[in-house]
């Protein structure tokens, strides 16, 4: 079995019964698991290729009256020579799954069709070399966001055309009002053909949309709102044509027209899809943001030249020369120069850090004040930016649990609707007013249009992607919908140690000198430099920044569990334990208390003696991350019991954990029994978030309700856990848990108002009390108020 995952971009969706009609069809195929997302017009959907292919799908979506969108792109081919080349290229490509390419030898352009979610631009590319020819993008890649403002416009420009229609019958209406306003009446505008010219062109031109719409629901036996609005329309526009009939035949006779009716509910239709439209793209604007953040062109070093070229031609192994103020346009290693770069974009620390040969930098974060050259290691979609972007859109295209509830509500709701609405036209015409067909079409219009399920399918999606979004602005990455639902139920947290709470690279904390410190230093950091432990190197490292001078050691012994033995300047030098000092006759009893100090803070200390004479001592520990302790405070106050997780002994453990404030601590824990703690905690009824950042850490990671992955950390984890900290900083837990639950509460206000609205809207409309237009009002409205309830997250603090 191969289980491939791919997204479709659909069109042709109006409300969640369209969305949840086209995921239980495609749910019924063999091998196929889909998820489909109303907000984001999207498709996430995993099949077995033995079982199915993605033709398959896209034809099956398509059988439903739907589309799968394909996106266009142009190439320029270098390398072609004839016909045969051509050929060659074009076949190859159209066997790719989703691709229909047509490649031109004479102008040397490939125009290629592609499904976003199942191929890429650069899977194109990669195909194109392997035969020995050369593909490079030959237009921008803003071809999703065009085909929006393009719908957009289109939405315009109809709605523009049926506002102008409508607005004579809109004013015809003045004359069925029971009360004098003392406004002019034309004669004219009463003229059944008259009314008849303005409402045909926005019955079917306008409104075509939903009668193609209804069509291809009601073939595949579903319903959505398009049958909704085409059933109220129709029956105002036809009853009302033949009304105008009736009355041309039989001059005394007087019409009773609802043309205003059809005409102003497509109207109001449009005025609510347009705002919808408009709102949802606000709904995107973190990932607008991320996009914003890359860097657009690269200097590199080609045959000895500085050569600025496209970001896109970057290829790994560049040598990329990075200026003061220029952004780093992918990321590397620096090969030489130093500088301060701000990696506030990605990681949130707002203080730039300091850079030098040897270390690693992220691409989109931007070079400081020094000139530096760098080794291009990640490109692309490998770099750090673009998984970052990558997790949110596959987040912000994910669904989460509670929107089932919705989908099921929606799947049998425009059957209800439907029957409702006629149930109340056959009780007005039978029993409340006999006879009256106006009176029973108008109440049963009013329930099919306030029924219309649009808010309900946005209620969730739309709330999703913006908290998703926001959560990326801030340096939390939620993997999906479920994971961001899950977050806010925690109310046990596990951290580990080493990595998470405390830095993860021992540093010198203490040092002690008994003689004085300029002459004793040297030795020490002489001594230690021929070391290989990672306590040693935290000693060099501190005797870097203090500009110690280097000695020469003329000879090293390392004694494992001791420490070491050096002759450096025919002095004899010992770095190490009691045992070490003790064996080598040197006195250190009066400083011992010194000593233990260091140890019981969780330290682990070290005596240095020069010739047989205590010379200091050193302290060495993995120290606290710097927001630690008031992330810490921050989970207490939101009624989260801390646990802290570590392989040290107990000693060590409780001192770590009393400078952050943690009172329950699992120590000498070994890596495979994280995961044991985990369930543990759940067996008692806790909600467990695991935080972790090494390979050890992954099964508990998986193991909890929520993992948490530092994202300093292993790729491991991170691929383990569903919320991942990009910057590292322990803050971002309880923002993480804190956007959870606002989003959360969001959502349901969302889906509480959506099925409100419905509940208290079909009886007021069945009872009469509604005029269709004024449920089409209301209905639109319900749409852009919930949207615009999401978006109200985008400015809460957390």
């Amino acid at each position: 079995m191969t289980i491939k995952k791919v997204n479709l971009n659909i069109t042709g969706m109006t409300c969640a019964a369209c969305s949840t009609r086209i995921e239980k069809v495609l749910n019924k195929m063999d091998g196929v698991d889909a998820n489909v997302n109303l907000a984001m017009e999207k498709a996430t959907i995993e099949y077995d290729e033995a079982v199915v292919s993605h033709t398959d799908l896209s034809e099956k979506i398509s059988k439903l009256g739907y589309g799968v969108r394909m996106e266009k792109a142009e190439f320029d081919i270098h390398g072609m020579t004839c016909a045969a080349c051509s050929t060659r290229i074009e076949k190859v490509l159209n066997k790719m799954d989703g691709v229909n390419a047509s490649i031109n030898l004479a102008t040397e352009k490939g125009l290629v069709e592609y499904q976003p979610g199942i191929v890429s631009i650069d899977q194109i590319k990669e195909k194109v070399a392997k035969l020995g020819y050369e593909a490079k993008l030959s237009q921008n890649r803003e071809e999703q966001k065009d085909h929006k403002e393009a719908q957009i416009r289109d939405q315009k420009i109809k709605l523009l055309i049926s506002t102008i229609l409508s607005l004579p019958l809109l004013y015809s209406m003045v004359a069925h009002i029971p009360w004098d306003l003392g406004l002019p009446m034309p004669m004219i505008l009463m003229n059944p053909w008259l009314q008849f010219l303005f409402a045909t062109p926005v019955q079917f031109y306008i409104g075509w949309q939903f009668y193609t719409g209804a069509y291809n629901n009601l073939k595949n036996k579903s319903a959505n709102m398009d049958v909704l609005i085409a059933l109220g329309t129709s029956a105002a526009y036809f009853y009302s044509l033949v009304e105008g009939i009736r009355a041309t035949v039989n001059p005394g006779y007087e019409p009773h027209l609802y043309y205003e009716t059809s005409a102003v509910l497509i109207t109001l239709i449009l005025v609510g899809k347009l705002f919808e439209a408009m709102a949802k793209g606000r709904t995107t604007a973190a990932i607008s943001k991320l996009l914003s953040l890359q860097a657009k062109d690269a200097t590199v070093v080609r045959d000895g030249v500085e050569v600025k070229i496209p970001l896109e031609q970057v290829v790994v192994g560049d040598r990329v020369i990075v200026k003061p103020g220029e952004k780093i346009p992918v990321d590397g290693t620096i090969i030489s120069g130093k500088s301060a770069v701000d990696e506030s974009m990605i990681t949130g620390e707002s203080m730039p850090v300091e850079k030098s040969s040897g270390d690693n930098i992220i691409g989109s974060t931007i070079n400081k004040n020094g000139i530096v050259q760098m080794e291009a290691t990640k490109i692309g979609k490998d770099t750090a930016l673009a998984t970052i972007i990558k997790v949110v859109e596959d987040a912000q295209g994910s669904k989460a649990p509670i929107q089932r509830m919705a989908d099921v509500i929606s799947g049998i709701f425009v059957p209800i609707v439907v029957v409702i609405a006629v149930t109340t036209f056959l009780v007005w015409f039978f029993l409340v007013d006999p006879q009256n067909w106006p009176v029973a079409l108008e109440a049963s219009i009013a329930v099919l249009v306030i029924a219309c399920p649009c808010a309900l399918g946005l209620a969730t999606p739309t709330s999703i992607m913006v908290g998703t979004g926001k959560g990326a602005e801030v340096g939390v990455l939620f993997k999906g919908g479920e994971h961001l639902e899950t977050t806010h139920k925690i109310n046990a947290i596990i951290l580990d140690k080493t990595g998470t709470i405390t830095k993860g690279m021992p540093e010198v904390t203490d040092i002690k000198y008994f003689i004085d410190g300029e002459e004793a230093l040297p030795y020490l950091i002489a001594a230690e430099r021929s070391s290989e432990h990672p306590l040693a190197e935290a000693i060099v490292d501190y005797g870097k920044k203090e500009k110690i001078e280097t000695l020469e050691v003329d000879e090293f012994e390392a004694m494992p569990g001791h420490g070491i033995k050096s002759k450096i300047d025919n002095k004899t030098v010992l770095v190490g334990t009691r045992k070490l000092m003790k064996e080598n006759h040197v006195d250190f009893e009066r400083h011992e208390s010194l000593m233990s100090e260091y140890e019981t803070e969780g330290k682990t200390a070290m005596m240095f003696a020069i010739d047989g004479k205590l010379a200091g001592m050193v302290a060495v520990a993995d120290t606290v991350k710097q927001n630690a302790k008031d992330a810490i405070a921050q989970l207490k106050s939101l009624e989260i019991d801390v646990y802290m997780i570590t392989g040290d002994n107990e000693r060590t453990a409780k001192a770590i954990a009393k400078q952050v404030g943690i009172d329950h601590v699992f120590a000498e824990v070994l890596p495979e029994d994280k995961a044991n703690h985990v369930k543990a905690l759940q067996k008692k009824g806790k909600k467990v978030g695991m935080v972790g950042d090494g390979i050890n850490d992954a099964p508990a990671l998986a193991t909890a309700d929520i993992g948490i992955a530092i994202g300093t950390g292993t790729d491991v984890a991170i691929e383990t856990a569903g919320v991942t900290l990009v910057g590292g900083d322990l803050s971002n837990i309880p923002k993480a848990i804190g956007l959870s639950r606002k989003t959360m509460t969001n959502i349901r206000q969302n889906l509480f108002w959506a099925l409100a609205y419905n509940s208290a809207g079909i009886p007021i409309a069945a009872l009469g009390l509604l005029q269709p237009w004024v449920a089409g009002a209301a209905m639109a409205f319900s749409s852009v108020s919930v949207v615009a309830n999401a978006l109200r997250l985008k400015r809460v603090k957390i």
